[in-house]
């Protein structure tokens, strides 16, 4: 997908107070920055934030963080979350290989990952955000029993994904290949990709991981 440079972007997400700001930082301090006990979720190549802040409108005893790493597409949630504030939701811009430098052990209690990039191609597959390189970047900052939940209408994506699920000691909670025609529909909230995605008939597969 290309993506459209946003003349101003970048000042933009400097100057947002919705944007958490020096976040290598504040590695081991999430709890004391925020204050209140509340568990963290992060959504992980986030796009234009549907899903996120429906997430956090429905539950509000959680903290959310969308990271995205392009200023263009961070910039567009922005926008909603300044016609629509929303105490429990955060931003940070970052690239995801760099995860565990933002956040220790623990920190984490849940991952979402939403129609990823698929890379197609065999030589960028650690690239891929479920590849075991990712997986094991996830487990350095999730707590015990943490989970990942992935939703993607890539079928090759996903069946890489179950193996590197396999190879990498992880264990999977929730399998489903068709989840608009499965039991697991209830509370599922879709995002922006994924609306599209269903008009046009295309089957989502999901799957729930956390690792021992």
């Amino acid at each position: 997908m290309r993506l459209r440079n946003v003349k101003g972007s970048r000042e933009h997400i400097a100057a947002n107070s919705y944007v958490l700001k020096n976040g290598e930082n504040n590695k081991g301090r999430w709890k004391e920055i925020f204050q209140d006990g509340k568990p963290i979720h992060i959504e992980i190549g986030m796009g234009k934030g549907k899903f996120l802040m429906e997430m956090a409108r429905r539950h509000q005893d959680i903290h959310y963080i969308g990271i995205e790493k392009y200023s263009s597409v961070l910039v567009r949630a922005l926008e909603k979350m300044e016609e629509e504030p929303l105490d429990n939701l955060h931003f940070l811009r970052m690239d995801a290989e760099y995860i565990a430098q933002y956040f220790e052990k623990g920190e984490i209690e849940q991952i979402y990952l939403n129609f990823s990039d698929p890379w197609p191609k065999d030589r960028h597959a650690k690239r891929r955000l479920t590849s075991r390189q990712f997986l094991a970047r996830y487990q350095e900052i999730l707590k015990e029993k943490g989970n990942i939940v992935f939703k993607t209408d890539n079928r090759g994506l996903f069946d890489f994904s179950l193996e590197e699920v396999k190879e990498s000691g992880w264990i999977l909670d929730l399998c489903t290949f068709d989840l608009h025609h499965s039991e697991y529909l209830e509370g599922n909230i879709m995002t922006e990709y994924e609306e599209r995605f269903v008009k046009e008939g295309k089957p989502i597969c999901k799957m729930i991981i956390h690792h021992e």
